[in-house]
């Protein structure tokens, strides 16, 4: 099996240390690995770094060389601008036919989540590499611990295969008393947006439900052939649907496979949800510099330098060299509003 991570994403959610030339996956978070390291770290024991392919955007191409120097170049699979995941993995899985047979299988993970039971992770792929052996489109499904409706679902339906049930819905992200429903129902898990396929059954559902997304990448292995892989394919890619694998494939497949697995699971999506993960004092405060806490509890404090915090509660404070975050944690989603806008003022030096 071969592995390909998807780290072209820009982290929007994680403003200010999150930008577009040093995005989310590329941060320390969580110890002395970077969010990409770490995938790659969790990855180890069971695949060899010459199949570990990373599909990224040209502007980050030089940090994961910096951050994974054993890699080799050739496994850096460059999109020419990020147009989510369906055309990300259509793109990746052209050119990874260029080295392996269409039997070969494939496991696709983002770059960018934690997940602490390294054992667990990699036990999981077993059951979902016999399946995707029989030419199963097989998805993990996260076993949910609360009523997330930050997280899209998976319905499962019976077994087909010891491990492995079938895939009955796909949901988009509910409110709380439709979460409340799935958590009460058992069958329901979130959507970790992992999965594993056979190069050649991921080809055949890019023809059958994305045909101009497989149009597309046809023409790109035709430029290719005729100039080889580091040829200009911006044009082409340009004209690609900003569509998710989910959505686009997923939704619409027939042989569809869910692994529910319950390992310690987080897609670190906020500074809300990163303050879940890090260790706290024992009124629930996070300082990263030295600080002082007074009548104050449930704070995220991420600054470079002493900080005092006085009567406040539930709040993320997030430092740079230019620019400064305050929010409720509750509100933290809506940091991409504040990138929005410094797009639309054109504030390219906070981007």
């Amino acid at each position: 099996m071969i592995a390909l991570i998807m780290a072209g994403g820009v982290g929007t959610r994680f403003w200010p240390k999150s930008r577009k030339n040093f995005p989310k996956q590329f941060l320390k978070v969580s110890g002395e690995l970077s969010l990409l390291q770490m995938t790659v770290e969790r990855l180890l024991p069971q695949f060899s770094f010459t199949d570990i392919y990373i599909v990224t955007a040209q502007n980050q191409v030089e940090l994961i060389k910096e951050q994974l120097p054993e890699l080799p170049e050739q496994n850096i699979i460059i999109e020419p601008f990020g147009m989510n995941t369906a055309p990300c993995i259509a793109l990746s899985v052209m050119y990874l036919k260029n080295f392996y047979p269409e039997q070969e299988l494939m496991f696709v993970l983002p770059a960018d989540h934690i997940i602490t039971d390294k054992e667990n992770f990699l036990q999981s792929l077993l059951p979902a590499e016999e399946q995707a052996k029989k030419g199963y489109l097989v998805t993990f499904g996260i076993l949910p611990t609360y009523p997330a409706t930050g997280y899209g679902y998976i319905e499962a339906g019976e077994e087909i295969a010891p491990e492995v049930r079938k895939v009955l819905n796909f949901k988009e992200k509910p409110d709380k008393a439709t979460a409340e429903q799935f958590l009460a129902k058992g069958s329901y898990y979130w959507n970790s947006g992992m999965f594993c396929w056979s190069l050649k059954s991921i080809s055949t559902a890019f023809t059958n439900f994305l045909p101009e997304v497989d149009n597309i990448t046809k023409a790109i292995a035709n430029k290719w052939q005729e100039n080889g892989l580091q040829t200009d394919i911006s044009s082409l890619y340009a004209k690609m649907p900003r569509i998710p694998i989910d959505i686009g494939i997923m939704e619409k497949a027939d042989f569809r496979g869910v692994v529910p697995v319950s390992y310690d699971w987080s897609d670190v999506g906020s500074w809300k949800a990163l303050s879940d993960l890090v260790n706290k004092d024992e009124d629930g405060n996070y300082f990263s510099a030295e600080g002082k806490a007074i009548s104050a509890t449930n704070n995220y404090i991420d600054t470079n330098k002493f900080t005092a915090i006085i009567g406040v509660n539930d709040l993320c404070l997030i430092e740079t060299a230019d620019a400064i975050l305050l929010c409720n944690k509750e509100k933290a989603e809506e940091v991409k509003k504040i990138v929005e806008h410094l797009q639309q003022v054109n504030r390219e030096d906070l981007l």
